[in-house]
């Protein structure tokens, strides 16, 4: 039986990363990609509850694809629910241009978003990202974003394949897999946990040209870690990093703990 896969995104329709994850997966069954039309990076889940949401036929990179007007969220909820007439066998999520590692990311990531609510319904979902070097890299045009592609696909394709066939582990609701900038197929992976952070937040203050004040939210990225976790693997070690993520956020504490604060 032709095996079902959707593909969507946060860098919007016409990413180059889109395409490649395309590449990455289209010889493993029937793939239906359906993603936001335009940029929707740092949405995290978001949901479009407010304003209808409009679809419209896209051909992209010799593929056709659905671009949905809101969120990645939106675009899997449209796709699973509206679009596509069967439940998929896999949910993926990318290529996104710029790393998403720690939980600074994961709790505010397009990417990982979409991945998140495609898990919510049971469906084994993969998160794929790729660093870049230059964090300007992350917010400019990514239709003719130039990007050596290749180990990304080829690792994400072998992970798919094995994740079609047999699952993901129970209690694991999906993968976040991220790939530095210079890996080869000889750079290891390791499979790692979520480092707390990769952003030290700072926020500027700047005026408009009649003296009231606005605000940009930046920061520098945090480039080590603890051992074990994404941000050491990827930005320390140049490592391929594989963090399996479960919708439970739910403390692993004693409950009696919690009463004493009751």
């Amino acid at each position: 039986m032709m095996k079902r896969i959707l593909l969507t995104n946060d860098d919007g329709v016409y990413s180059t990363g889109l395409k490649a994850a395309y590449d990455s997966v289209c010889d493993l069954g029937e793939v239906t990609v359906v993603a936001p039309s335009s940029q929707k990076s740092g949405v995290g889940r978001g949901i479009s509850i407010f304003e209808p949401l409009r679809v419209s036929l896209a051909n992209v990179n010799g593929f056709r694809a659905y671009a949905v007007a809101g969120t990645p969220t939106d675009s899997v909820i449209l796709g699973l629910f509206s679009i596509m007439k069967e439940k998929p066998d896999l949910v993926l999520s990318g290529f996104n241009v710029g790393e998403n590692i720690s939980t600074d990311t994961v709790t505010t990531s397009g990417t990982i978003g979409a991945a998140l609510e495609a898990a919510s319904y049971g469906i084994p979902a993969i998160a794929a990202s790729i660093q870049v070097l230059d964090e300007g890299d992350k917010f400019d045009d990514h239709s003719a974003y130039v990007y050596d592609f290749d180990v990304g696909i080829k690792i994400v394709n072998r992970i798919a394949k094995n994740v079609i066939r047999s699952g993901l582990p129970d209690g694991v609701d999906l993968l976040n897999v991220n790939i530095p900038r210079h890996a080869t197929m000889d750079t290891e992976i390791e499979v790692t946990r979520l480092a707390k952070k990769i952003f030290i937040t700072g926020v500027e203050e700047r005026h408009d040209p009649r003296g009231r004040p606005y605000y940009w939210i930046n920061g520098d990225l945090i480039r080590d870690a603890e051992e074990g976790t994404d941000v050491r693997a990827v930005m320390k070690k140049g490592h391929i990093s594989v963090t399996p993520l479960s919708l439970d956020s739910t403390a692993r504490v004693d409950f009696k703990k919690i009463d004493a604060l009751l």
